[in-house]
């Protein structure tokens, strides 16, 4: 039998694990290597619009037509991953009726479905729109869910043989005779059926193939390659909101700005964005005035949100490409076109091609025109199936009906979970009886966390990502060690504590930002609560005077069971505090 060809993918994105999905449905021998856990990047850090095209409509017209075609397509193939909010162009007085009717013209020269509203009829839709409103343009916008909508392609790419290593750096490139044939990864901490090798560990991956996949951080993956590729990281933050102030997608009906649309997604709303150029697409951004901008900016058009409790703002970076010599000044000029870099015709280094650009909507059309560039570099002749063939959990969604009877949840927890399974609903529900409740504020269940450990294995914040469990309104104050306890008695005690404090700590890193008012007080109180249920203050006390658990079986009058502190009984583990290094919190 001959053996398939082989590629290697870098990236564990939306593009990344698009790429090895279709690479393997077309019979190809794959691996995917990704630094963190899949969506690390930039996928992982979006505002979760579906685009219709609608916000390209005027300045990028190519990017426009692209994202209509293929929202159509990721409904039919993702059902489980996407919510058909809607989108609203909504104009204010100030705004220009000029460019409204740009918009207008925009969409449907884009073959984008668009209606004109009235400010009455845009109310009927969104009832908290502002009363000074003038019309607005109806398109078919939604939200979709990054986290869910990656691991269905990856684990499809695993269903048809691909094997992905996640918790993998590339830390070489590794070229032979001039061309690449491969490369070299470290492995880092992490845990779970896609992490091989001890931390620290290097490996040398060889392939036929090489694709980059890595967005933002492709510059850095060519200078190991001794190649340049021109990515202009474009740097945008986003705060997310209590509760979901608007039902639909809220655009801005102007030129190009800052903070100009809103996105309900789950239970919350999210506000965006920015577009500041940065250098490094791993700096952190420290000043927090975006929020502030943000609400301010957004107020206009739905003013309850300057009485609403921000719960977190978080950064992504858009992995933008300028083509040499285009010499554009303001990244928010820069095409979201996507490109393939033939690093053999380009820079005379066979064996790798990068593709840059583009945006998640457009993740699939990206993924079948680089394997088609692939199939042909490797002289293999299969067609492209993504488009047709469903993800896992969207293979059949007519079971997304009420599941108070069928599984005891109670609704709203039945049909969120279904919303969030898709078809595998029935696989996973039915595993765990009593199927109690783990995180209220998104209504996952103890079965559907199971369901993920088993991909994740310690890794709490991979749980998180597929499951939305500790993103809700409280980020994690009741759930963090809920989560934490379902990993006994498998693991032991140290291991739980250090999977716990990963995910605490990454819920702390995105509130700082936005503490003030009542969130401050919300952010104390989850403070409060692990510091004195669980030490997580490392008070002093309990670590010089270890508690005698033996003494809560005798009950009162049994011993001494606040281990001599005289103020809660608990263990200690490491971190926790809202003020520790900027890595961190």
């Amino acid at each position: 039998m001959t053996k398939s060809p082989s590629v290697l993918v870098i990236g564990g994105g939306s593009t990344g694990t698009g790429i090895a999905r279709d690479l393997a449905m077309r019979g190809l021998d794959v691996t995917l290597v990704e630094r963190g856990n899949l969506t690390h990047g930039t996928t992982g850090r979006m505002h979760g619009l579906l685009h219709s095209g609608g916000r390209y409509a005027v300045s990028d017209q190519a990017s426009a037509r692209e994202c209509i075609v293929e929202n159509r397509v990721l409904r039919r193939i993702a059902s489980h991953t996407i919510e058909m909010t809607g989108g609203l162009f909504v104009q204010r007085p100030e705004d220009s009726d000029e460019y409204f009717e740009k918009k207008l013209e925009g969409c449907r020269e884009c073959g984008i479905p668009a209606e004109v509203l009235s400010a009455e009829e845009a109310r009927a839709m969104e009832p908290y729109l502002a009363h000074d409103i003038k019309r607005a343009i109806k398109v078919p916008d939604g939200a979709i869910d990054p986290f869910r909508l990656c691991v269905a392609n990856a684990a499809s790419a695993v269903e048809h043989g691909a094997r992905v290593e996640t918790h993998s750096e590339v830390s070489d490139v590794l070229i032979e005779d001039g061309e690449v044939v491969g490369v070299e990864v470290t492995h880092k901490s992490g845990s779970g059926p896609y992490v091989h090798g001890s931390p620290g560990e290097t490996e040398e991956i060889y392939a036929d193939y090489v694709v980059n996949a890595t967005g933002a951080w492709a510059g850095q993956i060519g200078d190991l390659a001794g190649v340049e590729v021109e990515v202009r990281p474009s740097k945008g933050v986003m705060t997310i909101m209590n509760t979901r102030q608007v039902d639909t997608v809220i655009n801005r009906c102007r030129p190009k700005g800052d903070a100009d649309i809103i996105v309900p997604h789950e239970t919350t709303c999210i506000l965006g964005t920015t577009d500041e150029e940065v250098e490094d697409p791993d700096d952190y951004p420290e000043e927090g005035w975006e929020v502030d901008l943000m609400i301010d900016t957004l107020s206009e058009l739905v003013p309850m949100l300057k009485e609403a409790r921000t719960i977190r703002s978080f950064w992504g970076v858009r992995p933008l490409y300028e083509p040499p010599g285009t010499g554009t000044e303001d990244p928010t000029d820069i095409t979201r076109e996507f490109f393939l870099l033939d690093h053999d015709k380009r820079d005379g280094l066979p064996g790798m091609t990068s593709i840059v650009g583009g945006k998640l909507t457009t993740y699939r059309m990206m993924a079948e025109k680089i394997s088609d560039h692939v199939c042909d570099k490797l002289g293999v002749e299969a067609e492209c199936r993504t488009a047709e063939v469903p993800l896992p959990g969207s293979e059949d969604f007519t079971v997304l009906r009420d599941y108070m009877d069928d599984f005891g949840l109670r609704s709203p927890i039945g049909r969120r979970s279904v919303q969030r399974l898709g078809s595998r609903a029935d696989e996973v529900l039915t595993s765990m009886d009593p199927n109690p409740v783990i995180c209220e504020c998104e209504a996952v269940t103890r079965a559907e966390i199971h369901d993920s450990l088993k991909t994740a294995g310690t890794e709490l914040n991979s749980v998180r990502i597929q499951t939305r469990a500790s993103m809700g309104n409280c980020q994690g104050a009741i759930c963090c060690h809920r989560m934490a306890n379902e990993l006994a008695p498998e693991y032991d005690e140290t291991t739980i504590r250090a999977a716990l404090d990963d995910l605490y700590q990454e819920r702390w890193k995105g509130e700082r930002h936005g503490m003030w008012g009542e969130q401050l007080s919300q952010a104390a109180l989850k403070h409060m609560l692990h510091a004195t249920t669980m030490n997580r203050d490392n008070d002093p006390a309990t670590a010089e005077t270890p508690v005698d658990f033996t003494a809560f079986d005798g009950g009162v009058g049994a011993g001494d069971f606040t281990g001599g502190s005289g103020r809660r009984a608990g263990g200690v583990a490491d971190g926790g505090e809202p003020g520790g290094h900027d890595g961190d919190n």
